[in-house]
């Protein structure tokens, strides 16, 4: 799928890139709770979808959750990979990448990254307080 094409239809239909906002206008459950050993999850239980966010991450980094576990509702439906992850020996690395550029692409449009070009990436991930590899890895992708 791509992922491009999949952010441009979302931004198109729910008029923002908040992810707080699309999944509201999605119908998705959000629970804020206290997590132990992640900063979020996605699940599909009796025909809904819900995200799970630690209640306890700076709002930042509550947003980038949100959209990296939207990213996983959209991209890997009927994949779990909380189970993958910790009860069978297969890989979710790649699940999850894509789930993080997912979640770059759609808090960091192409616009802001060329307003702020005279930034170095370091620079950029403090201004816009997102991790550093994603900016690289959004970055790379502008070129």
């Amino acid at each position: 799928m791509n992922i491009k094409k999949l952010i441009d239809s979302l931004v198109k239909k729910h008029q923002s890139r908040d992810p707080f906002h699309i999944i509201k206008g999605m119908n998705v459950i959000l629970v804020f709770a206290p997590l132990k050993g992640v900063r979020g999850f996605y699940q599909y239980f009796q025909r809904n979808n819900i995200i799970y966010i630690d209640e306890n991450l700076p709002e930042h980094e509550q947003r980038f959750v949100c959209a990296h576990e939207l990213g996983h509702m959209l991209l890997h439906q009927g994949i779990n990979t909380v189970f993958m992850d910790s009860k069978t020996n297969l890989k979710t690395s790649f699940y999850e990448m894509e789930a993080d550029i997912f979640a770059i692409e759609l808090l960091l449009p192409n616009g802001e990254i060329f307003e702020n070009q005279q930034f170095i990436t370091n620079q950029l991930a403090r201004l816009t307080e997102y991790n550093e590899k994603f900016i690289e890895s959004r970055l790379k992708d502008t070129t």
